[in-house]
């Protein structure tokens, strides 16, 4: 479903400031995978992110996407495909629009080819059904301001946003981090529920090991702009969170 061949970006390249954010890094993930990455600050998680997202270019090599060549299609094409959450629940909503309004907004985008807050009946529906699923009350609520949600709720509408219309690779950037121990929990079980039923392609970057070990099927550990470790689903029931501190590098 994604593959990378030997990318690099490098920043501020020829200057005092160059910094090799991505390292000639190959990888392939396959339909269906959920892979969990920890690496240290600077590791190039984030831009890992960033270049499969298309927001920013690579220095060399490419990007594909369901077998085809995205990379050098633009970020705003690329969105059609592919989900992302952020750590602030924020980011990715319209504070002044109503629950149903940025739902209608992220529905629109594929079906439509354009974006439109206008909701119909079939539209306020299908995201009452939706909503319901996640067992937080949010189907009562649609008429609400999404900037007056907590940010667990937030976060959880944001999400059913990205997956919608089920993206093809939906990117998962620290979106638990900021939340409270329980709303941490709670979304991260609606993340692994609509995963596993709408058998999505996922990435999700954590700082916490538990999180990296008890989701998903594969594990990344990333250390200055590299996979350095790529354990598989069997390998990952074998380890401890204290046994990870061995691949970090300081």
């Amino acid at each position: 479903m994604l593959q990378l061949k030997n990318v690099s970006v490098t920043f501020n390249a020829g200057t005092q400031l160059e910094k090799k954010a991505l390292q000639d890094l190959s990888v392939t993930v396959n339909k269906g995978d959920f892979v969990t990455i920890l690496g240290s600050n600077g590791a190039g998680k984030s831009t890992l992110f960033n270049v499969i997202g298309g927001k920013i270019p690579v220095s060399q090599g490419s990007v594909f996407l369901a077998g085809e060549d995205v990379t050098h299609q633009k970020e705003h094409v690329r969105a059609r495909n592919i989900g992302r959450l952020f750590q602030d629940p924020s980011m990715g909503t319209a504070s002044q629009l109503s629950v149903e309004e940025n739902l209608a907004l992220a529905y629109s985008r594929s079906q439509r080819g354009v974006f439109a807050k206008a909701v119909t009946k079939k539209d306020r529906e299908l995201f009452a059904d939706k909503l319901k699923a996640l067992q937080m009350g949010l189907e009562d609520r649609m008429k609400t301001p999404i900037g007056l949600l907590s940010g667990g709720q937030r976060q959880a509408v944001a999400l059913m946003m990205a997956v919608l219309n089920p993206p093809k690779v939906l990117l998962l950037d620290e979106h638990t981090a900021a939340l409270d121990p329980n709303s941490a929990k709670k979304i991260l079980q609606i993340t692994n529920d609509l995963i596993a039923k709408q058998n999505i392609t996922a990435l999700m970057i954590t700082h916490n090991m538990k999180d990296a070990l008890e989701n998903g099927n594969r594990l990344f550990i990333m250390n200055d702009g590299r996979i350095t470790q790529d354990f598989s689903s069997e390998e990952k029931k074998a380890l401890r969170a204290a046994d990870l501190l061995e691949y970090y590098e300081v």
